[in-house]
């Protein structure tokens, strides 16, 4: 019998996806509660640069077959989540208070906060579609 041979390397995650039901009532959340400009938007989809990674807003049911793209560039593969899903967003140690007064003044409800044992902080809070956002402080992690 042979050994599995080892898988190469992996970088960091490039993007991050979450669906929506109203992109348009998404787009207004992750600009007035997050801050996030977009990259890219289009009636399926909206594209946001968060640090060194992408966070995507899919319509949901906009990816449920293959999108061919133009030219020889390509196909992409149907995608679709259902139900309330997570994401973490880091956040500087020193901006931790502003971001609380911040999510205040927006009306958002902050749902849980936790103290890590290293440190870190996380607040855990909603977008319109129920998805569990979390902002964190560095020391979660070993890589952050």
């Amino acid at each position: 019998m042979t050994s599995p041979r080892q898988a190469p390397p992996l970088g960091s995650v490039i993007e991050s996806v979450l669906y929506t039901a109203d992109m348009q009532r998404a787009r207004d959340f992750f600009m007035r509660v997050l801050g996030l400009e977009p990259h890219l938007e289009d009636e399926r989809f909206t594209a946001y640069p968060t640090g060194n990674t992408m966070l995507l807003v899919f319509q949901r049911g906009q990816t449920d077959e293959t999108v061919f793209l133009p030219g020889d560039m390509g196909t992409i593969p149907p995608h679709d989540g259902e139900g309330r899903q997570h994401l973490a967003l880091a956040i500087p140690t020193a901006s931790l208070s502003a971001w609380e007064a911040h999510l205040a003044d927006q009306g958002i409800e902050i749902e849980g906060r936790t103290r890590w044992p290293k440190g870190s902080v996380s607040l855990y809070f909603r977008d319109p579609d129920g998805h569990l956002l979390e902002l964190v402080t560095p020391g979660l992690w070993p890589n952050y």
